[in-house]
């Protein structure tokens, strides 16, 4: 894979200032991304919003599901309300037979714990599985649009804010009954794999 260093900006309600991502390392893009504390958004759902960056599209939503698109991958986001009230700390166990795979903790510097895997399948597309901030981005890619995948997924969980009494109030109504399940802790690992995979074949034949 080419190695290429690019340079983005990254914006501030205090001020604007240069970063520069070299992605062609995986580690430093969690790094720079993951540590910085960008307030923009431009994309509002319901208790919670966050920024999508340049080259993303927003595609559609079901309740606490967004879909986006950018340069031929759709990344399914998963925002996780209950998690975030609770502030549930995330726990996962690296696994060093996956293609990449990280455990991201507060006592590294990150804000949220959190972990990041890549997933090589039969068929040589990679499934990342991307969890932080209480959100998860999964995405099925080829190879080569590894690190812009994680480096997109990165601004959009890193940037998301919640609303903490809109959540309250959503709990209080009884919004996720029957959806905890599909968003609470992601606990069907399998069963989001099988969502990803058919949606991206789906997509590809529609």
């Amino acid at each position: 894979m080419k190695k290429v260093v690019l340079f983005f900006l990254m914006f501030f309600l205090s001020g604007c200032s240069i970063v520069r991502i070299d992605t062609s390392s995986i580690d430093n893009i969690l790094k720079v991304i993951l540590t910085k504390d960008n307030k923009l958004f431009n994309q509002v759902g319901e208790g919670y919003k966050y920024y999508l960056p340049g080259g993303v599209t927003y595609i559609d939503s079901d309740d606490l599901n967004d879909i986006l698109y950018s340069n031929g991958v759709y990344y399914y986001l998963y925002i996780d309300s209950i998690d975030y009230y609770y502030d549930i700390d995330t726990k996962y166990k690296e696994d060093d037979s996956l293609y990449y795979s990280k455990y991201i903790s507060k006592n590294d510097g990150y804000k949220y714990s959190g972990y990041l895997q890549i997933k090589k399948q039969n068929n040589n597309k990679y499934i990342i599985e991307f969890l932080y901030n209480h959100a998860k981005i999964e995405a099925l890619v080829d190879e080569r649009e590894i690190n812009n995948t994680i480096l997109n997924s990165s601004y959009i969980l890193s940037t998301i804010k919640y609303n903490h009494e809109i959540t309250k109030l959503m709990l209080e109504e009884d919004f996720f009954t029957n959806k905890t399940g599909k968003y609470n802790n992601y606990k069907s690992k399998e069963t989001n794999e099988k969502f990803v995979l058919d949606k991206d074949t789906s997509i590809e034949e529609g």
